[in-house]
């Protein structure tokens, strides 16, 4: 959710609406710095509307809350019970991101979570969580039960010395009672085991020595001396009419790539969760974006180590944890509900001067007041400068480069990038300027003042203070700092990056893993951010982490401009519908492909393919009215558009059925339904319809399900027949499908095809993600066990 939750959209709606007009005029036409003197005004004024805030910030509390963490371990352990230990993990991930620090409730969780690692075959992280539940006090008289586990881990590892050791202190805890017996019955069964293994000789793992020979080549790189993170291939621009933008100083080829950088800052999105209504005793079960990623560095998470003063921050590491506490989480920790109330736009804006410091944030938004005139000094060791000087300056005179003509990654770039000011609706900027002041309040409130301005040491851990005397008067400090933030807010709008991640669909235990695109997270990235926009660009973007990388997607002469898709493709829509999404950007898109559409008349083929077809005699019904008419002049068969529409929803809707049945283990049924699913869709959608495609995918995976590789493979060969008619041979999307393709060969042994496919996809994908991605090593390996095959077999097949 990047802007802020519904209900205090509506309410700030309905206080722009009852100002006095004149009070309107002035809003509308404000500069940052008098909107936020304007809303500091209103909000000091306007209680009942930060009584509102208050209250809807109960909704989605982010304390610790003992309550919860017992109930969230009871449900662990009922999952535990039955077997299923990865709904376990991430229950006993909840329930110790709710305990308190200290108490002996939380070692208990990282026990538990440890039990639920080894049965998982995640030897370290087991090790990792026993190590955590000692810290954090464990009950002495459960310790022979870690340790044993301890022991079992480290024999798996076959760390033979270290268990060992952890045997030699079981037996000197262990007492002979009833219920020590049973641990002292598989201490001497351990024991011999591992013995046996001591006495073993071991061989090093295939698996092992197959995923390292196969490894990718490292992609040349050489970095440009001008533009930080950019390949030496670029060169950076400006003019009136495209502003700063990049271009090829020499022949660029597809795959290659042109920048590789950091997020300056980035914030994970929270993903969908229940609020808590009143008189609820349950809590969400659900794993979100939240419980499945770092907050700091996005990677997937294991076993997650929770903030110690909140239950929603978790972290891959107590390094990442503690670095985000020296950073920034120290100041956002009790911020939290606030923050998830106000959307992610807003928690990015705190973030990054958070991150900047006070003192580079004034310094700027010094700057924007008055020019560069204040800022001769030695001090200013980024000068800024303006648009005006720009032209026949050379980079130096490009806004946002340093006074050696560098464009960097870093704030001084981010804050140069256009707010657009003028340009957003009164309300909007209004919205953004009541929500960054509430925070600015809040940090006043809270005592974090201090912390953001970097004059108070970090403190571990520690507790908000509390001031003695509260003014409702913003401090000038941190009205600059709300400035920088509305500044930031207007900015994400046309600037923001979102940080996707390709996310399994499923429980990613079948033999043909589905995935799809997910946001991750929202993020600044100021050299990724010179990118103008095409419908039809030449780069593609992947992300690993926080880190972006752009790659030609196909060739780029020297001179032409590099070009990236903000989101509505050519492919994917019209020109109209995709000029009505740019207009979020304040630009009309000119790109060749919106010109061509636009100057030739011609329907496009979006509209041809995914078009509704004659249920009579299956040609194209065209028209722009309410009623549909048949292209065929022999038919004349008409039809409501509201009509076809309201079919096509009700089919898409018996598709969604069909794949909860899929889940659900009635393969059988989910057949019958899907195959009834096409059969209808063939009397009113073209054959070349997108979802004719989706329907033979998901067809193709019903029948991976059960084993049936033929007929699996038959249908996803017809789904990438209509993937390539609408997204290209060389797409992405084709890329995807052809991977699953090589799966399903790969597991139905027809060796032959299954190579020339997996040959394909590497093609395609390596350009779109480089050689050393998770898609291309899995597809390596593929080719290196088929590939060991004996010939007789390769060529039978």
């Amino acid at each position: 959710m990047a802007l802020p939750v519904a209900e205090w959209q509506g309410r700030t709606a309905r206080l722009w609406a009852a100002l006095d007009p004149a009070l309107r005029e002035r809003l509308a036409a404000a500069s940052l710095h008098d909107a936020v003197r304007l809303g500091c005004e209103l909000l000091r004024t306007e209680e009942e509307e930060e009584a509102a805030l208050v209250q809807l910030c109960l909704q989605t509390p982010t304390d610790k809350n003992p309550e919860a963490a017992s109930w969230y371990r009871e449900q662990g352990n009922r999952e535990f019970k039955r077997g299923q230990y990865q709904a376990a993990l991430g229950l006993y991930s909840k329930a110790a991101s709710h305990e308190l620090p200290g108490s002996p409730e939380v070692s208990l969780c990282f026990a538990n979570r440890s039990a639920a690692l080894l049965h998982l075959g995640h030897f370290e992280a087991c090790l990792e969580d026993i190590a955590r539940a000692e810290r954090h006090g464990y009950p002495d008289r459960l310790l022979p039960k870690v340790l044993l586990r301890k022991a079992e881990c480290l024999l798996c590892l076959e760390r033979l010395q270290d268990a060992q050791d952890i045997l030699r202190v079981l037996e000197s805890k262990i007492a002979l009672n009833g219920v020590m017996t049973t641990h002292l019955t598989r201490l001497k069964k351990l024991s011999q085991l591992k013995v046996k293994l001591g006495e073993k000789e071991r061989c090093p793992e295939p698996a092992l020595e197959a995923r390292g020979g196969i490894q990718g080549e490292p992609e040349i790189w050489e970095e440009n001396s001008s533009i930080s993170g950019a390949s030496s291939s670029l060169s950076l621009s400006f003019d009136a009419e495209r502003g700063r933008h990049l271009l090829a100083s020499q022949d660029i080829e597809p795959g290659q790539s042109l920048v590789k950088e950091e997020a300056f800052v980035s914030v994970l999105c929270p993903g969908e969760s229940l609020p808590l209504q009143d008189g609820d005793t349950a809590w969400d079960t659900r794993a979100t974006n939240a419980d499945l990623y770092c907050h700091r560095c996005l990677r997937q998470l294991l076993a997650s180590v929770p903030c110690q003063g909140c239950s929603y921050a978790k972290y891959c590491s107590q390094g990442c944890a503690d670095m985000a506490w020296q950073q920034y989480h120290r100041t956002e920790c009790s911020l939290g509900a606030l923050l998830l109330t106000l959307g992610v736009f807003c928690h990015v804006a705190l973030r990054t001067v958070l991150l900047a410091g006070f003192a580079e944030v004034s310094r700027l938004v010094a700057w924007s007041h008055h020019g560069d005139k204040n800022l001769q000094s030695p001090e200013a060791r980024c000068k800024p400068l303006s648009e005006a000087a720009a032209a026949g300056a050379g980079s130096r005179g490009i806004p946002g480069c340093h006074s050696n003509g560098q464009y960097q990654s870093s704030y001084q770039a981010l804050f140069h990038l256009l707010p657009h000011t003028e340009q957003h609706s009164p309300e909007h900027k209004f919205l953004c300027t009541l929500s960054v002041v509430a925070i600015c309040k809040q940090l006043q409130a809270a005592g974090l003042e201090a912390a953001v301005l970097n004059q108070e040491s970090s403190q571990q851990w520690s507790e908000p203070k509390t001031c003695e005397k509260t003014s409702d008067e913003l401090s000038p400090e941190l009205k600059t700092v709300a400035e920088a933030m509305l500044r930031h807010v207007l900015q994400l709008q046309c600037n923001a990056q979102a940080i996707t991640v390709m996310q399994e669909l499923g429980p990613g235990d079948g033999a043909v893993v589905d995935k799809k695109p997910v946001r991750l997270a929202t993020a600044f990235f100021p050299v990724l951010s010179l990118l103008n926009h095409s419908c039809c660009p030449n780069t593609s973007v992947s992300f690993s982490g926080t880190a972006a990388t752009v790659r030609a997607s196909q060739p780029i002469s020297s001179g032409q401009e590099v070009l990236h898709c903000y989101g509505p493709h050519w492919c994917r829509m019209r020109v109209a519908e995709r000029q009505q999404l740019l207009s979020q950007y304040f630009f009309e898109c000119r790109c060749r492909a919106c010109l061509e559409e636009l100057e030739s008349g011609v329907k496009s083929v979006v509209s041809i393919r995914n078009s509704f077809c004659c249920p009579k005699c299956q040609a194209q019904m065209q028209g722009e009215e309410d009623t549909l008419c048949c292209s065929n002049e022999a038919c004349a068969t008409s039809a409501s558009r509201d009509h076809l529409s309201g079919r096509l929803q009700d089919l898409q809707q018996q598709i969604k059925k069909a794949l909860d049945l899929l889940r659900g283990g009635k393969a059988d049924q989910s057949i019958k339904m899907l195959l009834k699913c096409q059969m209808d869709a063939g009397t009113f959608l073209s054959p070349e319809h997108l979802l004719m495609g989706e329907m033979e995918d998901h067809l193709a995976q019903v029948y991976a399900t059960l084993g049936k590789w033929q007929e699996a493979a038959r249908h996803l060969k017809k789904s990438i027949e209509i993937v390539e008619m609408h997204h290209g041979p060389s797409s992405v999307e084709t890329g995807h499908e052809l991977f699953k393709l090589a799966q399903i060969l790969f597991n139905g042994f027809a060796v032959s095809e299954a190579l020339s496919t997996i040959q394909r996809a590497e093609g395609i994908l390596s350009v779109h993600f480089g050689p050393q991605s998770a898609q291309i090593q899995e597809l390596q390996e593929m080719k290196a066990c088929l590939s060991q095959l004996p010939r007789n077999i390769l060529q039978r097949t």
